[in-house]
């Protein structure tokens, strides 16, 4: 008996610990190897066990078109393969999903089981053996649930896969002559007026002749990308959704008028090609590599991830696939940084700019026109739905689009995006003199008027669907992802032509972000490895041919990585959150390096040597808060201070602040500060904007802390 009660034991620690899933035996199997008495007392507590069965769920709901309804409405040819293809993975759905009843009801009398008998005399050893078959009915049931997942997955994507066939039969010929002819005209006219690259200066810094409003206008473009204009009407179009996003302009508009007027001065002071150059003169020249790090990082990911959001909305209306798009973008962004460097990118995005404000006007008044009472119609059913709604003053630091947030939030961003970043940072250099990149950078910030227009254009939206419903098609690829409303718009409501206009507008703003952060990383490039390392006496005409080929791998490597946005979103709710949070993760460290150089702190670059990373793992600490993430930031965190006692062994003080500033980031990681209705731990987070703040102050603190104090002579340099 002993000896049963061991390997019951041991058996039961093997299954806990991840033993591999075996077939669950039944209660009468389970219960042959006790003595009678044992046997007699089980059964009565089994038969006693009472599991009320589930109820089998719906496989469509309430809200969603059924398959039937959905290829009635198609047109296509060989739409009853297709629906027979769903037929089938609906029946195998069926199937896991009355499995996976059945297994739920049996744990649950498992478990029922084995607590009952946990406090009965006589019967430890029946209870030791029912632990490891409850677990075994568990690890069964989380294989099940999984393939259920992937079957749902699977009958989603064959939905919306017919869905956007049917969308983009809507999208003429003439729509593809429009987007083509428009490509070729904007890269002759680009090509016309970048005239002749024979210098650094006239390759980067456009001979720094460009006229401000063009200046003004590629920043304007460049900062709307893709993403904002296909995801600011459908924040007012969603379910609750309202204007509050426009709070956010609050922040950038401030941040504008102290980049024109204290961070442009400083950087006209001499001709420099980046402000990772400014911060290496101030602060020591490790920091430029370490800053031009961070923007190559960060540029990658977010600007990938927003090529990837305008292909994404490409595939709604014309039919061709995601990697098809990217890579149409990617060739056209590198012909045309190619042909004229950062003054053919400037023209092109001025082109951009006044293009898609046309578009979104066009799309605001075909939405009015269509109504019985036009405008008026449209502004009373909006503002009644509430989606006129643009205050918020909740103090919820979990909320993204508040006043505060944009005060604060916002602020910091626009001040890293537009005052430290070489994407936009390099047009500002472009300009004649300091006084009109102030000018160039002050008037950008009618951006936010074009973000309100779009705004607007999200609650006409919403008022003409409800007078014109979507058809089943369009209600299928807008419940998978909301964020297509707007190209389904264009390409079901606009006319031939114009629909095309408005999607060459959408090329435009996906090539305005590519083409602009290759000209960055090329400059970048030839700046911190090309011309240090490799050729450093070379002639100005070499460094411009040299220039055109690194902007030719940037652009492969950055279609490459756009492409594979495809495997990350999976595992994204939402990849214009991500591409937010990828540059959460470089630009607070970029502004608090920033700042570090710009205000008279007298600190040398030593202490960004843990504020920048500390920094990076502040923001992904609290974004991840699983087991794994965790163990990152405990490891990485480990190191820095080992790092710290190894370098910083003569000034413990240093090594106490970043011991301090390790415990901040440990506890926002770790820390358990209440737990959900289900018991699960909820852990310290906040809106995405606050992360821009606290990453820019861990920086800082801890830049400034660490430091050396420069002497009188090196500060003056």
């Amino acid at each position: 008996m002993m000896s049963m009660h061991i390997r019951l034991f041991v058996l039961t620690l093997w299954t806990v610990a991840g033993a591999p899933a075996q077939e669950p035996v039944s209660f009468e199997t389970f219960v042959g190897p006790f003595a009678p008495e044992q046997q007699n007392r089980a059964r009565a507590v089994w038969e006693g066990i009472e599991t009320p069965s589930p109820d089998a769920p719906r496989d469509i709901a309430d809200d969603e078109v059924f398959d039937d309804d959905l290829f009635a409405s198609l047109t296509a040819e060989d739409k009853d393969a297709a629906l027979k293809d769903l037929r089938e993975l609906r029946s195998q759905l069926a199937i896991a999903r009355a499995e996976r009843n059945e297994l739920e009801r049996v744990r649950s009398k498992w478990q029922a089981f084995a607590d009952r008998l946990e406090s009965m005399p006589g019967m430890g050893a029946v209870y030791l053996g029912a632990l490891p078959v409850a677990s075994q009915f568990g690890i069964h049931l989380q294989e099940v649930e999984s393939r259920i997942v992937s079957l749902e997955k699977q009958i989603q994507a064959r939905r919306v896969e017919v869905a956007l066939d049917e969308i983009s039969l809507n999208f003429t010929k003439w729509d593809w002559l429009v987007i083509v002819a428009y490509l070729a005209l904007t890269t002759v006219l680009g090509g016309l007026l970048a005239g002749k690259q024979a210098s650094m200066k006239d390759f980067f810094l456009g001979g720094r002749r460009l006229p401000w409003p063009a200046v003004c206008g590629s920043i304007i473009a460049t900062e709307l990308s893709a993403a904002t204009f296909l995801i600011a009407p459908a924040l007012v179009f969603s379910r609750g959704g309202d204007m509050t996003y426009i709070q956010l302009a609050v922040g950038t508009i401030l941040a504008r008028f102290i980049i024109g007027y204290f961070f442009i001065p400083v950087y006209y002071k001499r001709e420099i090609y980046s402000p990772y150059e400014y911060m290496g003169r101030q602060l020591g020249p490790r920091v430029r590599n370490i800053t031009s790090g961070l923007f190559m990082v960060g540029g990658i990911l977010a600007q990938g991830a927003r090529v990837y959001i305008a292909a994404k909305a490409l595939q709604v209306v014309t039919g061709t696939d995601t990697r098809t798009s990217i890579i149409i973008i990617g060739v056209v962004s590198i012909g045309w940084t190619i042909m004229g460097g950062i003054t053919t990118v400037i023209w092109t995005d001025a082109i951009q700019c006044l293009l898609f404000t046309i578009g979104a006007i066009a799309a605001l008044v075909f939405a009015a026109t269509a109504l019985d009472g036009g405008v008026m119609t449209l502004v009373s059913e909006a503002y009644h739905a509430g989606k006129f709604k643009a205050i918020n003053l909740n103090l919820n630091t979990k909320e993204a689009y508040t006043l505060w947030c944009g005060l604060i939030g916002f602020s910091c961003l626009t001040l890293a995006s537009h005052g430290t970043d070489q994407l936009l940072v390099q047009r500002m250099f472009t300009c004649k003199s300091q006084s009109h990149a102030r000018k160039a950078v002050i008037y950008s910030g009618f951006s936010q008027v074009l973000t309100y227009l779009l705004l607007v254009v999200g609650a006409g939206i919403f008022v003409y669907y409800k007078h014109f419903p979507l058809a089943p098609s369009e209600q299928v690829v807008v419940a998978a992802d909301s964020m297509k409303i707007f190209a389904i718009y264009i390409v079901n409501v606009m006319p031939p032509v114009l629909s095309g206009l408005l999607m060459a507008a959408i090329f435009a703003t996906a090539i305005s972000t590519l083409d602009s952060l290759l000209a960055a990383l090329s400059q970048s490039t030839i700046s911190i490895l090309y011309k240090p390392f490799i050729r450093p006496e070379a002639s100005d005409k070499h460094y411009v041919r040299a220039s055109r080929v690194i902007v030719l791998i940037w652009g492969v490597l950055l279609t490459a990585f756009a492409i594979y946005c495809d495997v990350l979103a999976r595992s994204y709710a939402d990849l214009i959150q991500f591409a937010l949070a990828m540059a959460a993760y470089t630009y607070g460290a970029l502004l608090g390096a920033f700042l570090l150089a710009f205000l008279p702190t007298k600190r040398d670059d030593l202490g960004l040597m843990w504020g920048v990373p500390l920094s990076m793992l502040t923001v992904f600490a609290l974004n991840w808060h699983q087991p794994v993430p965790q163990w990152i930031v405990l490891i990485a965190s480990l190191i820095l201070i080992v790092q710290a006692f190894r370098h910083l062994r003569a000034h413990p003080e240093r090594i106490l602040y970043v011991g301090l500033a390790v415990i901040v980031v440990l506890m926002i990681s770790m820390a358990v500060i209440g737990k959900t209705p289900d018991g699960a731990p909820v852990h310290f987070t906040l809106a995405w904007p606050w992360h821009f703040p606290i990453g820019t102050a861990m920086t800082f603190a801890i830049g400034y802390l660490v430091g050396n104090k420069q002497s009188e002579e090196q500060a003056e340099e």
